[in-house]
């Protein structure tokens, strides 16, 4: 099977599984899914979760958050991890929003990225499902399936979004981001899977006889 038809495969199949995958962090507007996906960095989205309810009662909006303690920040997101670190960037961001963007999450990546705590795939889910613009996030998840699926050998998840995004058309991209992820943490997790157990993995390579090995992402 060629790299253009495991694609194809591939997207039909995840199609078929998940036609209408969510958002899987809970979130009611622009402000409040940035929060939540700085929160998830190295850290589940069902503890996320878990914790920002307690936030955004708090604060849904940026202006409102630069009136919280960064001490009661951290107390409230202390579970997520890196705290610290994730405490500061929440008021940091939060102040920058408010003093050059007017309390708004600004819809473009360049400026995202700017923002404290906020890397690129961070910038990019919140392009992708805040603002609806074509986006390809990768994570360790999305980086680790693509190489079981022959899809990129990337040394990185920079290299393999460019690779995604050659293959897949931009029509695509956000949906698909989001069904990798949801098939992932069913079917292809990193110890429930090796590259020869999931139905996507047989199927791309039927003859595979050893585990695959995810290069570093």
């Amino acid at each position: 099977m060629r790299k253009s038809e495991r694609a194809d495969y591939i997207l039909k199949r995840l199609t078929q599984l998940y036609p209408n995958p969510p958002v899987p962090l809970d979130h009611v507007n622009e402000f409040t899914l940035l929060v939540a996906v700085l929160l998830s960095a190295q850290c589940t989205d069902l503890k996320v979760n878990q914790v920002t309810p307690a936030l955004f009662l708090l604060a849904d909006s940026a202006e409102k958050m630069t009136k919280v303690a960064e001490s009661k920040i951290l107390e409230i997101i202390r579970p997520c991890g890196l705290s610290p670190q994730k405490s500061k960037a929440i008021a940091g961001l939060s102040k920058i929003l408010v003093d050059k963007y007017d309390g708004e999450v600004p819809a473009d990546i360049d400026a995202l990225e700017t923002l404290p705590g906020v890397g690129h795939k961070t910038a990019s889910v919140v392009m992708a499902q805040a603002f609806g613009v074509p986006a390809f996030p990768v994570d360790t998840h999305i980086h680790r399936l693509a190489q079981r699926w022959g899809l990129t050998n990337g040394k990185n998840v920079k290299q393999t979004e460019a690779d995604l995004k050659k293959l897949f058309p931009k029509s695509v991209w956000n949906k698909l981001h989001l069904q990798i992820i949801f098939y992932g943490r069913e079917h292809c997790s990193a110890r429930g899977c090796n590259g020869m157990v999931c139905e996507i993995c047989r199927t791309c390579y039927p003859r595979r006889r050893t585990p695959k090995t995810t290069l570093k992402a």
